[in-house]
């Protein structure tokens, strides 16, 4: 059944973010709440350093809201390790009962949507939702190790290092109101340097049912992000909507947000930690403030692995919608 779940009583409570130096040296530098200095962290691999900032992003969380471990039913989160390295170590850490959660780079949404559903139907009082990524331990995974200095391709995104988590609940200031789960989309690319690419007829899917479902236009959100997409995927998106479904000129891509040209990412940013902290400090703010009243959030994954790209298998994509909305008496 492919539904919208409209929903009346989830709220996000607090958001929090931790993200590496090269996102800091970006335009949305000043609104993470922690930039760390370097990219292990003061561990001794790249690995054990998300680890370390997933963990802190959901530590800073729990500490805005002054809860403590026992505050919270479950933790839903993940990451782009096998195994889900980073959300279950960290997890352990924490003795909140967990579930990983993974949907490659759309994980973020993927917990959010999940969360929600349990906190609505009044299973769960209160859920942490977060996703973590790092760009070394990604790329060794599903590229190639950077110490190889091999040359990108200009299509190629830089997942980003990062980690957000935000509290679900019966209270807070921004509502989660609409939840659209992806389907699986393969339109047969094969290249791992040009996800934007792959992942872009996922994100077109997802947004296309959200808006049937619901009877809805683009123009009544005040913004409709993207997670991972960058500029070539966001560009395609733009192609495959069409003009004037996209005339409001309210679509944006997290990817695009996080780095300055300048600083040569190429494509722009993906990863789990993408959605995840452009939402929890720059999007979650502005909700908050009255800036912007609707978003509909819309993290796309690639669901490849070093198996299927050896095999030269295609990259299958998924994408999942969240809508928030600010409370209007806040």
């Amino acid at each position: 059944m492919n539904k919208t779940f409209t929903l009346k009583n989830v709220y996000v409570e607090n958001t929090a973010s931790v993200v590496g130096p090269t996102e800091g040296a970006g335009p949305l530098g000043d609104l993470f709440d922690v930039v760390i200095p370097d990219d292990i962290y003061g561990e001794n691999s790249w690995e054990k350093a998300e680890r370390k900032m997933l963990l802190e992003s959901m530590g800073l969380c729990m500490n805005k809201s002054n809860y403590q471990t026992e505050d919270f039913d479950m933790i839903l989160a993940g990451d782009l390790l096998g195994q889900l390295i980073s959300a279950n170590f960290a997890a352990r850490d924490l003795l909140i009962p967990f579930v990983g959660v993974f949907g490659a780079c759309s994980t973020f949404t993927l917990s959010i949507g999940l969360g929600s559903l349990l906190v609505e139907s009044g299973f769960m009082n209160r859920v942490l939702a977060g996703a973590s990524s790092h760009h070394e331990t990604a790329e060794k995974t599903f590229r190639f190790p950077t110490e190889l200095g091999v040359q990108r391709k200009a299509t190629a995104t830089w997942t980003m290092s990062g980690a957000g988590t935000v509290i679900l609940g019966g209270v807070g200031p921004v509502r989660v109101s609409e939840v659209t789960f992806g389907r699986v989309v393969d339109y047969g690319l094969k290249d791992a340097n040009h996800l934007g690419a792959a992942m872009a007829p996922a994100a077109f899917d997802t947004l296309n049912r959200h808006l049937t479902n619901l009877g809805k236009k683009p123009e009544d959100y005040d913004l409709i992000a993207t997670g991972d997409l960058g500029s070539v995927g966001h560009i395609m998106l733009k192609h495959l909507m069409g003009d004037k479904s996209l005339g409001s000129g309210n679509l944006t891509d997290c990817g695009l947000l996080i780095y300055d040209t300048r600083q040569d990412t190429h494509a722009g940013a993906s990863g789990c930690g993408a959605s995840a902290c452009v939402f929890s400090s720059h999007f979650f703010p502005l909700l908050v403030k009255g800036h912007i009243n609707r978003l509909l959030l819309i993290a796309t994954g690639a669901l490849f692995g070093q198996t299927t790209a050896q095999q030269k298998e295609s990259i299958p994509s998924i994408a999942h919608a969240v809508c928030f909305e600010r409370v209007s008496d806040q």
